[in-house]
């Protein structure tokens, strides 16, 4: 545990604090500080609180430098390339650490820097690139000069957090990639309740919302489409202080699944669930993978954060590199504004996902209910927003949908608040070059080019129903709730099924699904080519972003599932 410096009285705060000065004049004086590469804004609706008291504890989480990155990313190419003769050829989580985790130099340099401060108080995963660390407010302070930290509230949510930029020895930096729970302050999460009263499930071909029937008509699901394989499982990740009741998702099971096979119950809670009333997102999320995937083992984790300097999602990325055995689909409605994050942070997560790639599991995230979304540059400039970690190249980002007619099994258009387009950050993959060039040559009028970049990486690459569901939460049925926090546990349920399916064949998981999916160009999809998603307000492009069209674009990827023809392609 760690030891702390002095009673809790003036004096031994006092005597830390010019220890603290002294120590960082020196550092400063050689010249031997960097700056994090981090961004230390406060969002809006986060209000300062008061100050911390220097002996009241955090918990940091240390991102080591990893080994073989590129080798890595070479690697999960060949297994995810259904040409290659590595495909499916995926690694368990002790082969990922070994080919991944930091050198003994990098190990050393950083615990002999944590100890020098006094801090001993610290665990790792078992591919070792991170540690997490609790240690007093004073001796985190002492460990990143400049570092000052403050509590702020949102809503009933509060956080320790420091909004000063800080620095790190340059020998101890080299062997880091970022330091967590020092600035990134959690998204607000989206109202995704559009509120109407009144609607009901009514005769065939015709519905008064999207249940569960719904979606399996209009996906072409039968009732023998449901899970079988015992070694087969899924998950959802709950951060936004969101819950799920158990006995929401029974009442759902009961009023919305019947005529198929299903579970009303998660397999597992990984975490601990917070208390107070269930949250509509989460309460989706559960409800929509376990009625696509019908049958199918689900997981749920959930981390409301034991320390308020916690970041519930990178907790949850921890989790994935200590857990040897974890579901084979993942769905997370998370994200956040790209130039809110440091590129060190989003750099590093990337490679998180290619770890779980590499082992052969889909992650699958939701494309963002903003549309291009807009960032206002100067008062006369603006530009589109993109999403991460929608916008990373190695996830599978999943759009929204309406039907054409709201009230009828239709074909589907864009929902408008579908969120796409292109990331300002990380590189266009290989694997949707042709793809995303063939748009950008076909489709005319585009927004501006000093919109978007149009090298970067281009989200989403498919979609599902995103608009008018129900969903059972705190033990009422409530019509319309819309998102694209929809759409994505929809197709992650149908991901599970078709690795039922492989699973049930003796061949290896789906994993990292875009190569893949980009080489069908479109088979076992529905395509999407009517409606254009939002953006800035503005006279240039007057709330318009992209626009959908004949085979792939940035507001519905490759289109919707058809999910006896995709598990038809998928199945070899």
């Amino acid at each position: 545990m760690i030891s702390t410096l002095g009673h809790r009285n003036c004096d031994s705060v006092y005597f830390y604090r010019i220890a603290v000065f002294v120590l960082s004049f020196i550092w400063l004086v050689n010249g031997e500080l960097l700056e994090a590469d981090q961004d230390a804004s406060v969002p809006e609706d986060w209000i300062l609180v008061e100050g911390v008291e220097p002996l009241e504890e955090v918990e940091l989480t240390f991102a080591l430098k990893q080994q073989n990155v590129k080798q890595m990313e070479e690697l999960l190419k060949l297994v995810s390339d259904p040409d290659s003769h590595q495909y499916g050829k995926h690694l368990s989580l002790e082969e990922v650490a070994a080919l991944v985790q930091p050198s003994q130099l990098t190990e050393k340099v950083v615990r002999n820097w944590l100890q020098s401060h006094g801090v001993k108080n610290c665990h790792t995963v078992v591919t070792r690139d991170f540690l997490q660390c609790v240690m007093t407010v004073q001796v985190a302070e002492a460990l990143l000069p400049g570092a000052k930290f403050h509590r702020y509230s949102r809503d009933s949510h509060t956080v320790l957090r420091s909004t000063s930029l800080y620095s790190i020895h340059k020998d101890v930096y080299q062997h880091l990639d970022f330091v967590g729970g020092v600035h990134r302050f959690p998204p607000k999460g989206k109202d995704i309740s559009k509120g109407w009263e009144g609607a009901r499930q009514s005769a065939l071909g015709y519905h008064l919302g999207v249940t569960p029937s719904v979606i399996r008509s209009r996906y072409n699901l039968t009732e023998k489409d449901v899970g079988t394989a015992t070694n087969n499982s899924q998950a959802v990740a709950q951060f936004l202080e969101q819950y799920y009741n158990p006995a929401d998702l029974a009442e759902f099971m009961s009023l919305f699944a019947g005529g198929f096979t299903h579970m009303s119950a998660v397999e597992r809670v990984v975490g601990t669930q917070g208390g107070g009333k269930a949250g509509i997102e989460a309460s989706l999320d559960v409800e929509y993978i376990m009625s696509s995937g019908a049958n199918i083992s689900t997981w749920v984790f959930t981390n409301p954060g034991r320390h308020e300097t916690q970041e519930p999602f990178l907790q949850w990325m921890l989790l994935l590199s200590n857990m040897s055995a974890v579901p084979w689909v993942h769905t997370i409605s998370y994200g956040d504004d790209e130039d809110s994050l440091s590129d060190a942070y989003m750099n590093r997560i990337n490679i998180e996902f290619m770890k779980a790639g590499l082992r052969g599991i889909s992650m699958l995230f939701a494309s963002g209910d903003s549309g291009a979304g807009c960032r206002h540059l100067t008062k006369e400039r603006n530009t589109f927003r993109p999403s991460f970690p929608a916008s990373s190249p190695y996830v599978t980002t999943v759009g929204g949908t309406s039907f054409k007619n709201s009230f009828k099994l239709t074909y589907e258009v864009t929902d408008y608040i579908s969120g796409g387009g292109f990331s300002n950050v990380f590189a266009m993959p290989d694997y949707q070059g042709g793809a995303v060039q063939a748009y950008l040559k076909n489709v005319q009028p585009l927004p501006p080019q000093t919109y978007f970049n149009i090298t970067g990486r281009a989200y989403p690459d498919l979609a599902a129903l995103s608009d008018n569901y129900w969903v059972v939460t705190n033990r009422v049925p409530v019509p319309w709730v819309s998102g694209t926090s929809a759409s994505t546990p929809v197709v992650g349920g149908m991901l599970s099924l078709i690795n039922d399916q492989r699973f049930l064949k003796g061949l290896p998981s789906l994993g990292f699904i875009n190569p893949r999916l980009y080489k069908l160009q479109g088979k076992g999809l529905y395509d999407v080519t009517e409606g254009c998603h939002l953006s800035c307000l503005d006279d240039k492009v007057e709330g318009k972003g992209f626009c959908a069209s004949p085979s792939w674009d940035p507001v519905t990827g490759w289109g919707t599932p058809n999910y006896p023809a995709l598990l038809k392609a998928l199945m070899d």
